[in-house]
């Protein structure tokens, strides 16, 4: 990802969150070296990707496929390389946030074998007050596909 990519990478944001980052938020992101990735096809970026690396660590702090290419497997495809690119910088452990109403993102992270280690209560804006988070975590360093 690059400076040129945030207007569309802010518009998929917006579309497919009702409390999206701001535009600031993935300048930020890029100015502070964290790894921003970008998804493209045709041409067109459908997903980006938001990785901070820390020691033997990385913390996916936003994950996002645009609408129109969602269920045929671009998220699956995507997250396999942000998997593989964690184990191949030697982090042992990928974790992240996932809104419990996000059923799809749950199911994607679980099918990929992220295991639940708590709850980050109030973690989320919401519509009424906030909701809570899951905090899913992937043991990398062990795992053979």
């Amino acid at each position: 990802m690059c400076e040129h990519d945030l207007a569309s990478v802010a518009a998929i944001e917006k579309d497919v969150y009702i409390f999206p980052w701001t535009i600031g938020n993935f300048r930020d992101s890029l100015l502070s070296a964290y790894d921003c990735w970008s998804c493209w096809a045709h041409g067109e970026l459908i997903g980006y990707a938001i990785v901070m690396a820390a020691l033997d660590e990385a913390h996916l702090l936003n994950f996002a496929v645009a609408s129109r290419w969602q269920q045929r497997g671009v998220g699956a495809q995507f997250l396999q390389f942000l998997i593989d690119q964690a184990r191949n910088t030697k982090r042992d452990m990928l974790y992240l946030e996932v809104r419990p109403s996000n059923a799809a993102g749950v199911r994607l992270y679980e099918r990929f074998g992220f295991k639940q280690l708590g709850v980050r209560r109030d973690y989320y804006p919401a519509m009424t007050d906030r909701e809570d988070a899951l905090f899913m975590g992937l043991n990398i360093a062990r795992k053979i596909l």
